[in-house]
């Protein structure tokens, strides 16, 4: 079988790992293979896995990687001998491998394995070793026992635990298992709603609806003088982001939140609109407040051709940012338990519906790999924040407008430890970490492909709602802004758009790089962007909307043993649950089933 033979859904679970293995031994026996260190490895895939990767024919998750390697070896175990095939799904990320073992009789098996290590540490196997695989670390060569012992060898024993990261090899290595993401209540009624009612997902539409300016917030707005806001809390410099630029007749204002739920360094009660003020308790994270009417005048009469005028209620609505230091922290990003899906989007146009395929990229599932909803134990132990993803596949795809006709109605991307889950599609707002940890984020273009082998994450959702200018060097509003359809920002036809959003932004401050998080407590796309623009961002997009679990972010303070959760907005502490009378964060504590990111403190 060769790497873009089909793999239709027509078969049973048992039937597609068949399939898979076969054609995995087949693949690592013709010879196909190249290692991390193949020049090819740094910019493009060999040609064959490539053709397979684009190809609009039905596939296997792992004929989606272009950039895999794959080797075979006979194993060794009580029941006798068989054949194990190992897939590094991205050798420069070197975090994902698929180990599927087959044995005479015709069964199988396919385990998920996370390497906690990828910089350092290497998965092989060798012919010498059958009862195992081989971790390799420099010159060190540790053997990694999995096939002996029947059903209570180590794969399998791992197999059953109930958590979603089984440690195998002396936690050297994790198995990746199947566990269910929590459902929040809303989301649970949602979902009812759609799988259940005749016209479902217009009834939930109408319901988002009728949820309008239900999380709106304002602040109270004082003179300065008549506040106990420290004079020099909030001041600019040059390890801290840029502030909003702010009309003139707001520079002597201060304003007083009452649902933000960070505390911040220096301040009791009120702040000064656009600037920013450190968290306390956690280096390099800074928080600051904005209403889009206190943007300077300029900005909002900029650029009118491509964004909305804002009406009174949003122009007073209170938006919250956070930014953080890329200096100070990684950012990762993972794939919800259900969300975002690989399936075909029921938003596009049915013309570019492609019945042959189960998918957009071919695929229909991501099996036998397995999406945890759950940040892994390594990665735990660092993390500072967490926060919402994008869009679900449903609304993950575009209906009106030039990206509707194009690539099977451009689904957003996205790509989790350098595995391709759905292809990068151009056109579309995109963030993208490096294998050097470098954060990015662009319009993504058919040339920046040659990335890909590279990114260890990525996320695509929309269009741009900011981007830089380098002729005027400044920050203008992505072209689609004003525009409902074409711009897919959710909503209703009659252009009611103004909602609970989030969105994500670039900025750059002296040699600083910050990325900024920002819930808009009622906005339309106009708004966010006039916000973005206010802040100098280089590059805006936006994430989730219409509830404060879609638009959810936690920071973590740690004293020891003791874990402390601050909320951006209190409000989103109901989408935690609680055992024992105990919170549990989400995202850190137990599965999710949506998308989400994470930032992870480096070490100082």
């Amino acid at each position: 079988m060769s790497p873009s033979t089909p793999v239709t859904s027509k078969h049973s679970p048992r039937a597609h790992g068949r399939l898979l293995a076969s054609g995995l031994v087949a693949l690592a026996a013709a010879g196909t293979t190249f290692s991390a260190t193949d020049p090819r490895a740094t910019n493009t895939a060999p040609a064959q896995a490539a053709a397979a990767h684009e190809a609009a024919v039905a596939k296997s998750i792992v004929g989606l990687q272009p950039f895999r390697e794959v080797v075979a070896n006979p194993i060794e175990a009580a029941g006798g001998r068989g054949t194990a095939t190992l897939v590094n799904l991205n050798p420069q990320i070197n975090t994902r491998y698929l180990l599927t073992v087959h044995w005479p009789d015709g069964s199988e098996s396919s385990y998920d394995l996370e390497n906690p290590q990828p910089h350092s540490q290497k998965l092989a196997l060798d012919s010498n070793f059958l009862t195992g695989i081989e971790l390799l670390d420099g010159g060190t060569r540790r053997p990694c026992n999995l096939f002996a012992g029947g059903s209570t060898n180590p794969l399998e024993v791992a197999r059953k635990s109930p958590v979603a990261y089984a440690p195998l090899c002396d936690g050297r290595l994790y198995l990746r298992n199947p566990v269910k993401g929590h459902l929040t209540r809303l989301e649970a009624e949602a979902e009812f709603v759609r799988n259940n009612l005749w016209g479902g997902e217009k009834v939930t539409v109408i319901f988002h609806h009728l949820l309008e300016d239900t999380h709106r917030e304002t602040a109270q707005l004082h003179a300065a003088g008549e506040q106990s806001a420290q004079t020099t809390a909030g001041a600019a410099t040059d390890d801290t982001p840029l502030p909003a630029l702010i009309d003139v007749n707001y520079a002597n204002r201060v304003l007083t939140p009452a649902g933000l739920g960070i505390s911040l360094e220096g301040v009791h009660g009120a702040v000064r609109p656009g600037a920013w003020y450190a968290a306390s308790g956690n280096p390099g994270v800074y928080v600051s407040l904005i209403e889009p009417q206190f943007i300077d005048a300029a900005i909002l009469q900029s650029r009118t051709g491509t964004v909305n005028a804002l009406d009174s209620v949003e122009a007073s609505s209170l938006c919250y940012l956070v930014a953080f230091d890329l200096d100070r922290f990684d950012l990762g990003y993972s794939l919800g338990t259900e969300h975002p899906s690989v399936e075909w989007s029921e938003h596009i146009q049915p013309q570019m519906k492609d019945p042959s395929i189960p998918g957009p990229d071919g695929i229909g599932t991501i099996a036998p790999l397995v999406s945890t909803g759950l940040i892994s134990p390594p990665s735990a132990a660092k993390t500072v924040a967490t926060f919402a993803g994008g869009f679900k596949r449903m609304h993950g795809a575009f209906k009106y407008g030039a990206l509707a006709t194009v690539n099977h109605g451009s689904h957003y991307g996205f790509v989790v430890d350098g595995v391709v889950f759905s292809r990068l599609q151009p056109g579309l707002a995109t963030l993208y970490v490096l294998a050097d940890g470098s954060v990015h984020m662009k319009t993504w273009d058919v040339q920046d492909d040659r990335l890909l082998g590279g990114i260890r994450y990525a996320r695509q959702n929309g269009v741009p709602l900011v981007e830089y200018d380098e002729r005027s060097q400044s920050t203008i509003p992505g072209p689609l802004v004003s525009q409902w359809g074409p711009g897919n920002w959710s909503g209703s036809e009659d252009l009611k758009l103004r909602s609970l959003r989030a969105g994500l932004a670039l900025q750059q401050h002296a040699q600083k790089r910050f990325l900024i998080y920002a819930v808009f407590s009622d906005a339309t796309p106009s708004a966010m962007a006039r916000v973005f623009q206010a802040y100098r961002c280089r590059y805006g997009m936006h994430l989730d909307m219409n509830a404060l679990e879609h638009s959810y972010l936690a920071l973590y303070r740690r004293s020891g043993a003791q874990l402390s959760v601050d909320y951006l907005i209190e409000g989103m502490s109901e989408a935690e649950k609680n055992t024992s009378g105990e919170t549990v964060p989400r995202f850190l504590g137990y599965p999710d089933n949506r998308d989400f990111f994470f930032l992870m403190r480096r070490s100082e």
